[in-house]
């Protein structure tokens, strides 16, 4: 009994919330701060001369987009089914087909953020020298090769150079490589679709240089339409280089047995008609060539019909609008800074002040 009467002791009671005495309390603690508003105001307005140079000092961007549209080879609607339910206000055409495409519906994020697509656009060559490539440009624009002499990996401190052969690559520069595309791809490009219901999107590109932001979004562009259209159509373009390859097989094989035929056809002119089986060869030479002549047109017709295939299903990679000089200019507006700036500096004073006065009021 004795030790549950000292346990007892040390049971503390909370005390009931209560919004009056919250109103209250917040109450005092304004007017405290409102004896002290000189002091504020004074730490507000050096707040905002902070953010007005924060502002004046804040990097410089340019933002580079571009939209387009990819519009498939052949319909794949859902037919009668989804001419119904249009009818009835449902869309089910992405239910119905037409959704597997490798630029289909938001499979194109993917596509165009992917480390291949960037790889391929940096190592594009930035002019007609075909030495430097954006890779190279980013660097510079970034002044990243004066910290890349310094890095413990660049034992010799050269100078780091992306040319477009990759093929020599060292490790240091495919390590170097890899951080501006994870760069570019989480801070600087961002690839959206302004309205669910249409087909159209949009690419945009964030750089500190104006040329290299627009050169990001047309190469990368670029790469994309070749990539997508040769995916698309790959198993037709095999088909019809095929049957050209045997096209031109046969037509050569014509060539030759149609003059086969016709130096034949020449003997046969001062043939001894006592000699009846001279009439052989010329005849065996004129059905080599009529079946060759049957086999030639075959081909050809299934050639043209490929060909009208692979037109058919070949998708239409089309850009709206492209980034035209001068790009967006993002910059930290003054006004904002200065406000930005007095309202941080001044909510932190003011938090200070109330953490500093509490122990005195618990006294």
């Amino acid at each position: 009994m004795p030790a549950a009467e000292n346990d007892n002791k040390y049971i503390t009671v909370e005390e009931d919330f209560s919004f009056a005495k919250m109103i209250s309390t917040r109450k005092k603690d304004f007017n405290y701060l409102w004896r002290s508003k000189v002091k504020i105001l004074i730490v507000g307005l050096i707040g905002g001369a902070l953010g007005a140079v924060m502002a004046y000092f804040w990097p410089v961007t340019y933002t580079a987009k571009l939209t387009f549209v990819v519009e498939e080879g052949k319909s794949s609607g859902g037919g009668l089914l989804s001419s119904l339910a249009g009818q009835m206000g449902f869309d089910i055409g992405g239910l119905t087909g037409g959704t597997s495409g490798v630029l289909a519906g938001d499979n194109v994020l993917q596509l165009l953020m992917s480390q291949k697509m960037l790889k391929q656009t940096l190592l594009t060559p930035l002019d007609s020298a075909g030495k430097y490539t954006l890779a190279d440009k980013y660097a510079d624009a970034y002044k990243l090769r004066e910290d890349w002499k310094d890095i413990k990996a660049n034992v010799k401190k050269e100078v780091i150079m992306f040319p477009p052969d990759t093929k020599n690559y060292t490790r240091l520069q495919d390590s170097l490589l890899h951080e501006i595309i994870t760069k570019l791809a989480e801070k600087e490009l961002s690839v959206n679709k302004p309205d669910k219901k249409l087909g159209f999107f949009a690419l945009n590109a964030t750089s500190k240089n104006e040329q290299l932001a627009s050169l990001i979004c047309k190469r990368l562009i670029d790469e994309a339409t070749i990539f997508y259209i040769e995916t698309k159509t790959k198993r037709l373009r095999v088909n019809v280089n095929r049957l050209q390859n045997r096209a031109d097989s046969i037509g050569r094989l014509l060539n030759r047995k149609t003059y086969a035929a016709a130096g034949a056809n020449a003997i046969m002119l001062d043939a001894n008609p006592a000699f009846a089986t001279l009439g052989v060869g010329a005849e065996l030479q004129e059905r080599d060539k009529r079946v060759l002549q049957t086999i030639y047109s075959e081909i050809i017709k299934n050639l043209e019909v490929s060909r009208s295939m692979l037109m058919q299903e070949t998708p239409t990679f089309q850009i709206v609008d492209e980034p035209e000089m001068p790009l967006k200019k993002n910059k930290m507006r003054y006004s904002m800074g200065i406000v930005l700036g007095g309202l941080v500096i001044g909510a932190f004073y003011c938090l200070f002040l109330l953490i500093k006065r509490k122990p005195e009021s618990q006294v």
